[in-house]
């Protein structure tokens, strides 16, 4: 996937900053990218039809039942056609009505109906921006996979000073470049990542198991973003009822010693998170037969449980150039982790706390603390294991092309 031929939608939002649209068509005509631009009805305020086609030397598109469209379905069609959708400006109207999922007009329905990346470039009043309402609409926009170009610290139309205003049209080209590279670099590299997540389950007897209360969401999110940002992954998921993306390679195991040998089969990787809960004991025998009441509970040895986290970090011929540990703590949350994180060689631990009842195992959102191997912290406070998961991607992949830069 080279950067030559790239087709980008422009969808042009109601707010001052439309006008910088045009610029923005220009370089992406110099680069010799194909665009297709729909105006808004707000943004027809600020930016006209003529003027967007007159650069395109192409119609734009404006209405949602639209007469010329000769039996395609525009919304469809338009998101189809694209790589890349990019919205500039998206004002704090448009970003709440994505936020909730509204499709009132060809723009917003595009952007619902799309399955490709899409880019918002947020433009409003500082005070607009930093409301607690549009925050939260951002961060849920965020947690559903939408991307933010800026905005950029400045002064705005309205003569107030502060964020809020929209990136250039160099910051906006530069982003999506960069973003076409790096993913195009990953895809081109085939990089691949393994996931661990889930329970495991160790059996006493054929009824009976030791295990732990994982869902295994939160590795499962995290492999689905690998994968979106160009990394060939797969996911080794403990039992779980979780339905899984077509688009990742699953391999469904049951106990630890499974567990290790499903990641072991999927070596070498270039990254490999381990976000499973992989029970730390298991009997050292199994019983063929239900243990009855009766019989002498004593009886029952268990044993340390493979760990695959330490088999990674230790073992110079499979170690990932990223290894990234979980650290389920119910005290001392980041002392105890970074002592993990020491005594598996990882390059991130991310310590969570299981203790709590409205995050953690079993529930859709988490509270997490990333520690790299330098002991340096950053704590994402509560909120949905998809956001939380595209975060830790975010940082896997940004070290991952750092470190193949030094070293090429």
């Amino acid at each position: 996937m080279s950067l030559e031929n790239k087709k980008i939608l422009l969808i042009v939002g109601g707010g001052i900053s439309a006008y910088k649209s045009l610029d923005l068509i220009r370089l992406l005509q110099r680069k010799k990218w194909s665009i297709k631009v729909i105006l808004t009805k707000s943004g027809k305020k600020f930016v006209t039809s003529l003027s967007i086609s007159s650069l395109l030397k192409n119609r734009v598109f404006e209405d949602t039942f639209d007469e010329k469209t000769k039996g395609k379905i525009d919304h469809i069609a338009l998101s189809r056609w694209a790589d890349l959708v990019l919205v500039m400006p998206a004002t704090a109207n448009l970003i709440s009505k994505l936020s909730r999922g509204g499709a009132d007009d060809l723009a917003s329905t595009v952007i619902l109906a799309s399955n490709k990346e899409t880019f918002l470039s947020p433009a409003m009043n500082v005070r607009m921006w930093l409301h607690k309402a549009t925050q939260k609409n951002i961060k849920t926009l965020i947690e559903y996979g939408y991307k933010f170009i800026g905005p950029e610290e400045g002064t705005m139309a309205c003569g107030e000073f502060g964020k809020g205003k929209m990136s250039s049209p160099r910051q906006i080209l530069s982003f999506i470049e960069k973003f076409f590279k790096n993913k195009n670099y990953l895809i081109k590299k085939k990089i691949k990542a393994v996931v661990t997540s889930g329970p495991t389950r160790e059996y006493l007897d054929p009824i009976r198991y030791i295990t732990n209360e994982s869902s295994g969401k939160q590795g499962y999110e995290i492999a689905l973003e690998l994968s979106r940002l160009g990394i060939k992954t797969t996911l080794v998921s403990g039992p779980s009822n979780i339905s899984y993306d077509k688009n990742i390679k699953v391999k469904k195991v049951t106990s630890g010693k499974q567990m290790l040998d499903a990641v072991k089969k999927s070596l070498p990787a270039d990254i490999a998170v381990c976000a499973a809960a992989v029970s730390d004991f298991k009997p050292r025998e199994f019983k063929k037969h239900k243990i009855k009441k009766q019989q002498n509970v004593n009886e029952i040895q268990i044993e340390k449980n493979s760990d695959i986290l330490s088999f990674l970090g230790t073992n110079n011929r499979y170690r990932p150039k990223i290894l990234v540990g979980f650290s389920a703590e119910t005290e001392n949350i980041i002392k105890n982790s970074k002592i993990k994180l020491e005594e598996k060689f990882c390059d991130f631990i991310i310590a969570n706390d299981v203790s709590k009842s409205d995050f953690g195992f079993n529930k859709d959102q988490n509270e997490i603390t990333i520690i790299d191997k330098n002991g340096k912290t950053e704590k994402i406070k509560k909120s949905s294991k998809k956001f939380i998961a595209s975060v830790i991607a975010k940082k896997i992949v940004k070290t991952f092309l750092s470190n193949e830069k030094k070293f090429n």
